[in-house]
């Protein structure tokens, strides 16, 4: 059999017993009928029904068959069934991996969690270059461009970066009036995992003036770590605007140098290219809308379809 086509004619026939009935029931001739149960008959070698001019019954061989045949329409009517229901309310498992942010991306998974409790996350906390589809990830939150022709991006947000510190720290040292100042303070850098390259401050400097050379006081690659020593009057760190928010309103960080740093950092949902964007994660992409929030732009999630 070449299809489930073939399978209901067949079962439509067993069950009205008639040809006509069965074609009138599926929309097509009592002709196409007969020959569909004719090819099937041909291909399995058995002959599923006895045939008379008053009468249709069926064979052994054909009882058994459509036994069978009920079975195998049954799934196949409960598959669709299923999709459909998944399309209403997303389900199942979703692989995902996020930056080592615990402090952003926790409390949305939360959120995420409570709206859609059929849906099972396995996270991975990485600030690694993750390969996505070789590693069977459903997507995965990254941050800066992306040029993998493997994967599809959907922008999730933007939002600030900021050169902060803490006031006892700055009572101590002293507030840097110029990055060139910088070499006499506490620096705290991000080493970016895929490269192994420091992350750079990047200052606005005019064409004369070189570009400071920072005191390698901390080196972390993860920069929630950076966040921390800010805090606890360790030296300076260049962090983007969502982890330092609520130190800046609280005073317990302040933002220095900021007519020389104008910095925008962008974080990107990637998928496959070669999968079907479900439902599951089509909702998922909405935990975008909490993400980012910074004084330079507002953070939405994209209208449309992915």
């Amino acid at each position: 059999m070449d299809s489930l086509s073939g399978i209901s004619t067949f079962v439509q026939v067993a069950e009205t017993r008639s040809f006509t009935e069965a074609g009138r029931l599926l929309g097509v001739s009592s002709s196409a009928v007969g020959k569909s149960v004719a090819r099937t008959e041909e291909r399995l070698g058995v002959q599923l029904f006895h045939r008379s001019t008053r009468s249709i019954t069926l064979t052994a061989e054909g009882s058994l068959f459509l036994e069978r045949c009920r079975r195998i329409l049954g799934e196949a009517e409960a598959a669709v069934a299923e999709l459909s229901d998944a399309a209403r309310s997303p389900r199942g498992r979703l692989r995902i991996s996020t930056p080592q942010l615990s402090g952003l991306i926790i409390p949305a998974l939360d959120g995420f969690m409570a709206q859609y409790p059929e849906i099972e996350l396995d996270v991975d906390l990485s600030d690694r270059m993750v390969d996505v589809v070789e590693e069977g990830f459903d997507a995965v939150i990254r941050t800066g461009e992306q040029h993998d022709s493997r994967l599809v991006s959907r922008r999730l947000g933007s939002c600030g970066q900021v050169l902060v510190a803490s006031p006892g720290y700055l009572q101590r040292q002293g507030v840097p009036a110029h990055p060139s100042e910088l070499v006499r303070h506490a620096c705290l850098l991000h080493r970016f995992p895929a490269t192994g390259k420091l992350e750079r401050w990047p200052f606005q400097l005019a064409a004369s003036e070189a570009e400071p050379e920072l005191p390698q006081t901390f080196v972390s690659n993860t920069i929630e770590v950076l966040g921390f020593l800010a805090l606890q009057d360790k030296g300076l760190a260049f962090l983007p605007t969502f982890l330092v928010r609520d130190a800046l309103a609280s005073g317990a960080l302040q933002i220095v140098l900021d007519d020389f740093i104008d910095q925008i950092v962008t974080l990107w949902l990637l998928r496959p290219a070669s999968r079907y964007a479900s439902p599951k994660l089509r909702v998922f992409s909405t935990i975008s809308a909490g993400i980012c929030r910074s004084r330079h732009e507002q953070a939405t999630a994209p209208r449309g379809p992915w």
